[in-house]
């Protein structure tokens, strides 16, 4: 059995002989297809109970809701409830329960989930990748050795061992 034919593409460049994965379904979130019509979802989630928000913890400045399309198990955001979309934008009173609030979510997802590791980070625009690049947010995904398998990568598919609420449940009571 040989490997894939890589084809050439008249003006395209030399082939690279890399594979590629396609993956379409982003082209919403490049497109901003997938804001609300009815507002900015970080405005709204703080408006609604816990639960239907997915909300964790409320803070002063900020709050830690679940992601609704989660990497991993676990993965939750940190969000000012100020609409701004720059880092740059936040008091150093937000900056500091921001920070405050992502240590205390490392120590609530590894007392739950026993997590091996985290990615922890911020897309600063569109361009960079930030699904709703208008409301600033900081994603704190946990990660585990051997957690990305054929399952996403091949099957298109996310295998997630509990259901959001029972996650939003065992992340608030064990919030530090």
């Amino acid at each position: 059995m040989t490997g894939p034919q890589i084809e050439h593409q008249q003006g395209a460049g030399d082939p690279d002989h890399f594979q590629r994965l396609w993956t379409p379904h982003r082209m919403a979130y490049i497109k901003n297809d997938t804001q609300p019509d009815d507002g900015c979802p970080f405005c709204v989630m703080p408006t609604l109970t816990d639960e239907d928000g997915l909300i964790i913890v409320r803070g002063t400045t900020v709050y830690a809701l679940l992601n609704l399309y989660p990497y991993n198990s676990g993965h939750l955001m940190v969000v000012p409830y100020r609409h701004v979309p720059d880092y740059t934008d936040l008091s150093e009173a937000e900056v500091a329960e921001l920070g405050s609030f992502t240590q205390d979510a490392m120590r609530a997802v590894r007392k739950v989930s026993g997590a091996h590791g985290f990615n922890i980070g911020m897309n600063q625009g569109s361009v960079a990748g930030a699904g709703i690049a208008d409301h600033l947010h900081q994603h704190v995904v946990p990660r585990w050795g051997g957690d990305t398998n054929f399952m996403p990568v091949v099957g298109q598919t996310k295998v997630l061992p509990e259901l959001l609420g029972e996650t939003r449940a065992l992340l608030a009571d064990a919030w530090p």
